[in-house]
């Protein structure tokens, strides 16, 4: 899964420094004491405040991570918040007494106002404290994302390789059919018609593994599995196949068009007068156009429903989890007649 732009290392990095930059900048901007005293001190108390300002940053720094990875998840996710204040509280006041300690040690000439430094140190802590809170809810939030995706594309993967196993078997046991009509006649169309078969078992046990496939190969596993109806139903039924030859780099979901050419061969022989299937397919600007349509019997009270079957239910199915706004299916019944017309925006 592609990483998003925010949870990349190097952006993580930048967003630190830029934090602590902001931090440790923050007391010289909002007063001028310290500058004042650092002008007016001796070169020995000027090094002093130098060291006494960057020790303490380092706590800053400590209390930064200790608040993002500690206290939050044991106080603040388990909605513990005054004991999380009380501590908070707690850890202002051991920071403050390690500053006093500093400076004793490191200032000789000026004497530690306890006041003067909680004044002086109070908003520098509250805004690590904050940007601190604000760091952890967004990483949190950026986790929660990523699993939820992750689940969002498992459970993605699980259901379309369910609807395509029961597309499948609903093929192969059509074309079994048709083998099984070719040796009771006696054929001399049955062997080609076996290793046609085995082409697209080929297609059905490797290819369809894949994420995608390559219409051109989709097309060629389409139009053999129209070379076997026709051999089936010979001059029962007529068929007019318009079929233009695709850029052999675009891309389609496997098995993705057979449905709607046996779903027209289901319905459209048998009780019809003149039965006729239409199949078109062309490319233009990675776009894909299908169209088939196919005479059906409206006298016997087929429903939409039972017209379309199982394999149409579960491709719009598929179409709608994998291509979403980029694809267009329209489906109609009109004079007796059943017209499937796909929009579809190529890889």
């Amino acid at each position: 899964m592609k990483q998003v732009w925010y949870a990349r290392k190097w952006v993580l990095i930048l967003l630190h420094t830029a934090a602590w930059m902001i931090v440790f900048s923050l007391p010289y901007l909002l007063t001028s004491h310290y500058n004042d005293n650092l002008h007016k001190a001796p070169d020995k108390d000027a090094n002093g405040f130098f060291y006494l300002n960057t020790l303490t940053n380092f706590l800053l720094v400590g209390l930064f991570y200790l608040n993002a990875y500690v206290l939050m998840p044991r106080f603040i996710l388990r909605k513990k918040y005054l004991a999380y204040i009380v501590l908070l509280i707690a850890i202002f006041l051991g920071i403050m007494a390690i500053h006093g300690i500093l400076f004793h040690n490191l200032i000789k000439n000026y004497p530690f106002i306890f006041i003067l430094s909680v004044r002086f140190n109070l908003p520098t802590i509250l805004l690590t404290v904050a940007v601190s809170i604000i760091y952890q809810l967004i990483g949190d939030k950026i986790k929660s994302d990523k699993l939820a995706t992750e689940q969002q594309e498992e459970n993605l993967k699980t259901e379309l390789s369910f609807l395509r196993s029961q597309i499948s078997p609903h093929f192969m046991f059509n074309v079994l059919n048709n083998i099984v009509a070719l040796a009771r006649t006696r054929s001399e169309q049955l062997e080609p018609t076996v290793i046609k078969l085995s082409s697209l078992m080929r297609y059905m046990l490797y290819e369809t593994k894949e994420q995608k496939a390559t219409l051109k190969n989709e097309i060629e596993y389409l139009q053999s599995y129209i070379d076997l109806q026709t051999q089936r139903f010979e001059d029962s039924v007529r068929v007019n196949v318009t079929i233009d030859t695709p850029n052999d780099q675009q891309s389609i979901e496997p098995m993705l068009l057979i449905p709607f050419v046996e779903n027209a061969f289901k319905h459209g022989i048998g009780l019809i007068e003149d039965p006729e299937i239409d199949i078109k397919l062309r490319t233009e600007n990675n776009m894909l156009y299908f169209y088939v349509r196919n005479k059906y019997n409206g006298s016997n009270g087929e429903t939409r429903d039972s017209i379309a079957g199982i394999g149409l239910v579960n491709v719009k199915r598929r179409l709608n989890l994998l291509y979403g706004k980029d694809q267009s299916l329209l489906i109609s019944e009109e004079k007796n007649w059943f017209t499937i017309s796909l929009q579809l925006k190529l890889h």
